[in-house]
């Protein structure tokens, strides 16, 4: 059953198309790896279907909702993570924890003891009660991603999540995604790191230049692109490999020069 429909969904900025029409349809369930190149409109599509967008042509629905005239219902169903977000970092993780719960509705006690545990699972129960704006980045990151799966949603949605994690954390977030996958949760990841999108995938889709120009399993892609990996397949379909190749000797030369 399909929790995502978009059809031919474009997006302008200034009068320019950054999403030229995209269809998909996703089932519950299903983990779906969506790249592509800067500026392909990744993160346009994703802020579209979890509803922070709504300027935009074609039909969006998620659960069966128009995610136009049923932005706040979607929103209590879903979580999202994007690479960076304005977290109030005047506030500790407790505080911030405890505000993002009460929007999704959960009682205080859930607040508290899931607040609590996620943050010693991450490491920080011992700086849960120092403001933010002492965080990294990192440490920042990692309350994001707990505040997008504290109230346990039913589609997540990821951009670029992995962005200024240390190595265990990242190997820590990347087991916790294939938990979620386990558990039939329904996955829209976005990364620039490809073995992580390989791993957890079920269905890869790249988008390049606002079109999708592949949409498939790992290994339908790989028989599509004649290529072993993701990243060969991706520098494949988006036409960066000639690319790639070409700016590294210039750049060599220019190190020699």
């Amino acid at each position: 059953m399909a929790v995502i429909e978009i059809v031919n969904l474009k997006k302008q900025y200034a009068g320019k198309y950054v999403l030229q029409g995209i269809n998909l349809s996703i089932d519950a369930g299903q983990v779906v790896g969506y790249i592509g190149p800067n500026g392909a409109g990744k993160s346009t599509t994703i802020k579209i279907i979890a509803g922070i967008t709504d300027e935009f042509e074609g039909d969006v629905s998620v659960f069966g909702m128009d995610v136009r005239r049923h932005a706040l219902e979607i929103k209590q169903r879903i979580g999202y993570i994007p690479e960076q977000a304005a977290i109030y970092d005047v506030l500790t993780p407790i505080e911030y924890l405890r505000f993002i719960g009460r929007l999704y509705g959960l009682s205080e006690e859930v607040i508290g003891t899931k607040s609590w545990e996620l943050l010693r699972l991450f490491e920080l129960s011992d700086k849960a009660e120092t403001r933010m704006n002492t965080y990294s980045k990192g440490m920042k990151q990692k309350v994001l991603l707990i505040s997008g799966l504290i109230h346990n949603p039913e589609i997540i949605f990821l951009d670029e999540p992995l962005s200024g994690l240390d190595a265990n954390a990242v190997i820590l977030v990347k087991e916790i995604l294939s938990q979620l996958k386990q558990s039939g949760k329904t996955i829209f990841y976005s990364s620039h790191i490809m073995d992580v999108v390989e791993k957890i995938s079920d269905r890869i889709v790249i988008i390049d230049k606002g079109a999708v120009v592949a949409d498939g399993s790992f290994e339908s892609l790989q028989q599509q692109a004649h290529q072993g990996t993701l990243e060969n397949i991706f520098t494949s379909l988006t036409g960066g490999d000639q690319q790639n190749t070409s700016t590294a000797k210039e750049f060599i030369n220019v190190l020699n020069s």
